[in-house]
């Protein structure tokens, strides 16, 4: 749970000037696809090379699709084994449920290729919980989270012990229109709350970018609504799927429910709201109706990039500013969505030892500093933040940083793939949410599907 939250600043307080760090991203943009393209065929080469011939043993790492960050920590890792292993990739769909759904299986019919795996954290309680992961030595454990945000770290924990290793981690920023804040007289440097912010886009006639999707990014909204109210989804997380309650049909849920209601039925989503989704809002975000935007800080080099390239007004990332998560009210400090991926070594792994090996050679925090500014994909360690490299590149750094400080992640539930489903069907499209029937409605829905008296 989020203890502070500082206010988020304008782009004066990340460091530097506009125009420079503009001027710097713009720059790292041009050279990114080249590093990106060399480790990918570098790791392609080696892992070829490498694949038989020894008695060196073989490490598979089940990873996510990026832009080739790990596989070039693969290979890199390899190297730097000297002999002791040597790690190839395995590449997972493209979406987090098919992802889980892959793993799940695998690990439910005691496959052993599952050495180490890229995992999504609302999903580590559904494979902790029936043993498929192998516990993590103490001395791993205290090496790799010596100085990880408290928000990742509470997303890489089930029943209170550290069942997973975070690796990067990822959250969500109120992105503004200077231009939009500075006719609003809106301060920055303090704490905005919801209300403000969707006041300025009723009166400036202006848009909302946020996902109103039916898809996992409901469950990631409505959970920062409610967890920004010092509430949490599940009463118990740990509570054995009967006996599982939540706080939807509370103050507190019909709070957030009011939220989603008034973007809906106001039309301040814009007319495609029903399928925005993280990449529709971006590009929302970027017309002239452009106003606030919540969404995960790979959009700042995306917009870069679409500046450089002509697709937008060159000035467009001159007008965007950053800030923390709004609030649900003034007094309550906000819990951004918590995001990112965790390592962790299946239960049946016949090489379980090298394999935490590996993942300590992984997450050293220089090497999340390479796979932030290669991959965009921010880390979970403090001292990766101190990063040269990550300060140039990212001037909002410090944000991200705070940001994942206060993160709270979604329900830790063994049962999280109901409840996110639920919540999905219940909440989509925004247009019929109604504060007083929807919060209720998906709490009754949540249990009778929980004491299986309900199929989704």
């Amino acid at each position: 749970m989020p203890e502070t939250s500082m206010p988020g600043g304008p782009a004066g307080a990340a460091g530097g000037s506009r125009e420079g760090r503009a001027a710097s991203s713009r720059q790292h943009l041009r050279a990114r696809p080249v590093r990106a393209a060399a480790v990918v065929l570098a790791g392609g080469l080696v892992l070829s090379a490498c694949g038989g011939g020894d008695d060196t043993p073989l490490l598979t790492w089940y990873i996510n699709p990026d832009d080739g960050g790990q596989e070039a920590l693969a290979q890199q890792c390899s190297e730097e084994a000297d002999g002791a292993y040597r790690i190839q990739t395995s590449l997972l769909p493209n979406d987090a449920p098919s992802q889980r759904e892959q793993l799940a299986r695998r690990l439910a019919a005691g496959d052993t290729s599952l050495d180490i795996m890229s995992l999504d954290p609302p999903f580590i309680p559904e494979l902790a919980e029936p043993g498929f992961l192998a516990p993590i030595p103490e001395g791993v454990a205290e090496r790799t989270t010596s100085d990880t945000l408290e928000g990742a770290l509470a997303g890489a924990m089930w029943h209170d012990e550290l069942v997973t290793v975070p690796f990067w981690a990822n959250t969500q920023l109120l992105w503004y229109r200077e231009s939009v804040v500075e006719e609003a007289g809106l301060d920055m440097d303090e704490p905005v709350t919801w209300d403000q912010i969707m006041d300025v886009a009723e009166e400036q006639d202006k848009h909302l970018s946020v996902q109103g999707i039916r898809a996992e990014s409901m469950t990631v909204w409505l959970n920062a609504l409610v967890e920004s109210q010092d509430v949490s989804i599940l009463v118990d997380p740990s509570a054995a799927s009967e006996e599982l309650e939540t706080n939807l049909d509370s103050e507190a849920g019909r709070a957030a429910a009011e939220v989603l209601h008034r973007i809906g039925s106001e039309g301040l989503g814009g007319p495609g709201i029903a399928s925005m989704d993280e990449n529709q809002s971006m590009l929302l975000f970027q017309r002239d109706e452009g106003s606030f935007m919540l969404n995960w800080p790979f959009v700042w080099a995306a917009t870069n990039a679409a500046a450089e390239e002509g697709t937008v007004d060159a000035d467009l990332p001159d007008d965007i500013g950053w800030a923390q998560y709004p609030r649900m009210d003034a007094d309550t400090p906000s819990a951004p969505p918590l995001g990112g991926i965790n390592l962790g070594v299946g239960a049946e792994s016949e090489h379980p030892e090298l394999a935490y090996e590996a993942i300590e050679c992984i997450v050293a925090p220089e090497n999340q500093a390479e796979y932030f500014v290669t991959n965009g994909n921010p880390p979970s360690s403090e001292a990766a933040f101190d990063d040269a490299r990550v300060e140039e590149d990212y001037p909002m750094a410090d944000e991200i940083r705070e940001a994942l400080d206060n993160a709270a992640p979604r329900p830790q539930t063994p049962y999280y793939n109901e409840i996110s489903t639920t919540i999905q069907l219940n909440y989509t499209p925004l247009s019929g949410v109604d504060p007083e029937r929807t919060p209720a409605e998906a709490d009754t829905t949540v249990g009778e599907v929980l004491r299986g008296e309900r199929l989704l």
